[in-house]
């Protein structure tokens, strides 16, 4: 299956248990495709102890996922792209919504 995640959330919880469930996917042999959007893409800034969101963000890459983030939200809060973070279009967003079986929003 093609599963489509969005997050555009900056609570912590939220944001690491998106991850989880994208790495569980990912282990289960489905495609995932996260777009970061609005405070979505602060989610590198978010990592803690209890919350390890970049170890999460890191499995995901590691296992074959992708994460795109919305240029426009980066571009307005002064952030730049990362490699974990990488400066994406609205077009992404759309060639993600049109290519998946599911689209989740976090």
């Amino acid at each position: 299956m093609k599963i489509g995640i969005i997050i555009y959330s900056n609570e912590t919880e939220i944001v690491w248990n998106a991850f989880r469930l994208a790495n569980f996917s990912l282990k289960a042999g489905d495609l995932v495709k996260i777009f970061l959007l609005s405070k979505g893409v602060e989610y590198e800034k978010l990592d803690s102890e209890k919350f390890n969101i970049k170890d999460q963000a890191k499995s995901f890459l590691d296992n074959g996922g992708k994460i795109f983030a919305c240029g426009t939200c980066l571009k307005s809060r002064e952030l730049d792209g990362s490699e974990m973070c990488p400066l994406s279009t609205m077009n992404d967003l759309y060639e993600i919504v049109k290519a998946s079986d599911k689209i989740i929003s976090f």
